[in-house]
């Protein structure tokens, strides 16, 4: 089987295409393992609030860099859900401007 330079560009551009998708599903693996391991050793729930700052890009161009009304929502609701006898670690992680 060969491989023609059309071929090869193709194969390049399909990797590329998916490499920040599958970055991301890492990314998020990796917090929720952290965040898991972090409630499982105070014997907490923690909420956990990113300024999305992560190096997810298509072609170098930043996909998504803020805090949303939906994300303060989503914190409102996740306290109203964490039942009264659990203790609550609220976590912040802003640029602070």
């Amino acid at each position: 089987m060969t491989f023609s330079l059309f071929d090869l560009f193709w194969i390049v551009l399909l990797v590329t295409s998916i490499q920040p998708i599958l970055q991301k599903r890492s990314l998020e693996a990796r917090r929720v393992q952290a965040i898991q391991e972090f409630e499982r050793k105070r014997q907490s729930r923690v909420i956990l609030l990113i300024h999305r700052q992560e190096s997810i890009s298509l072609f170098g161009i930043p996909l998504s860099r803020y805090i949303s009304i939906e994300d303060s929502e989503q914190i409102l609701r996740a306290i109203r859900l964490t039942p009264p006898d659990v203790p609550i670690d609220l976590i912040l992680h802003t640029p602070g401007a």
